[in-house]
């Protein structure tokens, strides 16, 4: 199954940087801000393992619906995430200077362009939801597109990042820094996994198993995410490592050390697996999923 599954998330990130790329340039192509959409296509095509694209995918195809079908939704995503990294990586929110091995779109670039491609990105995913093709109802694209928004705005991941940028050298609570995490980073891996329950308009039962295992996976993501800060290796992980500690970032690793932490990852991962049960066997790459954030190297 591992290499069932491994084999699985390259075949989707291929599959979803080709289309990112022919949307950019074939939407964007005539646009006469040519820099600003060369720093777009350098941040949103670069190395990337296109999970939150891949749960999408995934999701759709728990009720049969083809990748081609669910390809324009996680593009979509994938421009939010893209431009969420963009931002994040300016001198005035993480100030990282290397992204995904590589100079991060401001350095490549400089910070005025950063921004705008960041707003770019943002603007071109509401473009692409509102332009999907394979004969999606109306109702359903507006619906993708009030749950992408609502997933990243002030109720969603820039809520989180303005949580998590004001806990700066504060403590907070295991509970404040679950809230603060799963706006910031679970809202989108959600949406994600929820994004296959709107597009089959699956029952509220399922649509609601979904969203459960989104969150418990988006926390198992976060957590992830803080060990391999904590431990990770800079030239496996292609970014800066060991920052958290030293900007006082409000993270379980930091609350609980990493025994526990690994022990909160593990307790997310098998609660993903019971949100999953009513799937049965459909759900073995999502559980594959789950687990495969107990051994993420980047």
């Amino acid at each position: 199954m591992i290499t069932d599954f491994s084999d699985r998330l390259r075949s989707h990130a291929l599959a979803v940087e080709t289309r990112l790329a022919a949307l950019v340039d074939g939407e964007l192509g005539a646009s006469p801000a040519r820099r600003l959409v060369e720093a777009m296509r350098y941040g949103l095509l670069g190395p990337g393992k296109r999970l939150r694209p891949f749960l999408v995918i995934e999701s759709s195809a728990l009720f049969g619906i083809p990748l081609e079908a669910a390809l324009d939704t996680a593009a979509a995503l994938e421009c939010v995430h893209a431009y969420s990294l963009v931002h994040d990586d300016l001198p005035a929110m993480d100030d990282d200077d290397i992204r995904r091995g590589r100079p991060t779109v401001h350095k490549a670039y400089n910070e005025a362009t950063a921004i705008l491609a960041g707003d770019g990105l943002l603007t071109f995913a509401f473009e692409i939801l509102a332009r999907i093709e394979n004969r999606v109802d109306a109702r359903i694209k507006l619906e993708l597109i009030l749950e992408l928004a609502r997933a990243s705005g002030a109720m969603g991941m820039a809520g989180g990042q303005m949580l998590d940028l004001e806990a700066e050298g504060s403590p907070l609570s295991a509970a404040e820094i679950a809230r603060l995490q799963f706006l910031k980073t679970g809202r989108l891996i959600t949406f994600a996994c929820e994004a296959g329950a709107i597009l089959s308009q699956a029952t509220p039962l399922q649509r609601a198993a979904l969203l459960g295992y989104g969150t418990a996976i988006g926390s198992a993501f976060q957590i992830s995410d803080d060990l391999l800060d904590a431990e990770g290796d800079p030239a496996e992980m292609g970014k800066a490592t060991a920052k958290d500690a030293p900007a006082g970032k409000a993270t379980l690793v930091a609350l609980l050390g990493t025994e526990g932490a690994r022990t909160a990852l593990a307790r997310r991962v098998s609660e993903a697996e019971d949100f999953l049960t009513i799937f049965g066997p459909r759900a073995a790459i999502l559980n594959e999923t789950a687990h495969y954030m107990t051994r993420r190297q980047a």
